[in-house]
């Protein structure tokens, strides 16, 4: 096991090189509200050697407003990041100072700034956070919903049965949970949230610290036939409740909690069910899919 320390501590001018290697400063953006940019942001960028942004075009307009004039401005992003990455630690190492941006927000939250900050304490790089706003924390504090223990996904795979998986061991859990989502995918992630937790209630932030920033609070059905009749616009964040301690107590104590699925099916069966009822009355009780009780059951019968 090996542990390292990282002090981060430095005096007012969090930039200047103390030693021949530079530093790694992950550099809060604004998420909508320009005026949530730190001041302390923008002296790191006015500081920094370099400036690697998610989208040049993007930070360009930024660095503008805040008349900041970079001596190096990289590109990096899911799709150059194996060649960027390398490249870009390889000038800290010669002792310039990188400033990491997203788009919006706190870099390597849902972008690849995460890999580069791998990259950089793999090679003895100092990271140094530069707090600032972030839609999921906003969203959260807003919402309503409890915030003594929370988990953030970010946005959901693409195809369904990844998008099970990643669902289905949250059906259990009690804290708070955060999801990003396009206006394109929102109403069909409502549906399989409903799917994965039943009727639970929600929060769609919309927009936020933008001018038409907008809570939507209710059940997943309400807010779905909300979406019905106001067509999505703009990124949304979605809150969802975690399970009450009540509900993981009844489901702790269930019956069937130690039966196989092919055990739970024939256990309704065995009362006279017909066996596609009694596979949905399993996928009830489990919280899954009658799909995920006949693929179970499948690949059980394949393996025999």
């Amino acid at each position: 096991m090996t542990i390292s320390c990282q002090s981060s501590f430095q005096n007012n001018n969090n930039t200047h090189k103390q030693e021949s290697t530079g530093s790694l400063f992950l550099v809060a953006t604004p998420i909508g509200n320009l005026e949530d940019m730190t001041y302390r942001a923008v002296r790191t960028l006015q500081e920094c050697d370099i400036i690697a942004a998610e989208d040049t075009r993007q930070t360009r307009k930024l660095l503008s407003h805040f008349e900041i004039t970079p001596s190096m401005l990289f590109s990096y992003h899911e799709h150059n990041k194996a060649a960027s990455g390398p490249e870009l630690i390889r000038y800290i190492i010669e002792g310039k100072n990188l400033a990491l941006v997203s788009d919006a927000g706190l870099p390597a939250i849902s972008d690849p700034g995460a890999d580069l900050v791998a990259l950089a304490i793999s090679h003895g790089i100092p990271v140094i956070p530069i707090p600032g706003a972030n839609a999921a924390l906003s969203a959260l504090i807003a919402s309503g919903l409890p915030t003594t223990t929370f988990t953030f996904i970010g946005f959901l795979p693409r195809e369904r049965k990844d998008i099970r998986a990643v669902l289905s061991p949250l059906r259990s859990a009690q804290g708070t949970i955060l999801f990003y989502e396009s206006p394109h995918r929102v109403v069909k992630t409502l549906a399989h949230l409903h799917e994965a937790f039943g009727n639970r209630r929600i929060v769609l932030a919309r927009e936020l610290t933008k001018r038409y920033e907008e809570f939507l609070r209710g059940t997943i059905e309400e807010c779905a036939d909300w979406l019905a009749e106001h067509p999505p616009l703009g990124e949304y964040v979605i809150v969802v409740e975690g399970e009450s301690k009540e509900d993981a107590e009844m489901a702790e104590s269930a019956w069937w909690r130690q039966l196989s699925i092919e055990e739970h099916v024939a256990h309704y069966e065995a009362a006279d069910m017909p066996r596609k009822e009694a596979m949905k009355k399993a996928a009830s009780d489990r919280g899954v899919s009658k799909r995920d009780i006949y693929n179970a059951l499948l690949d059980k019968a394949e393996q025999q």
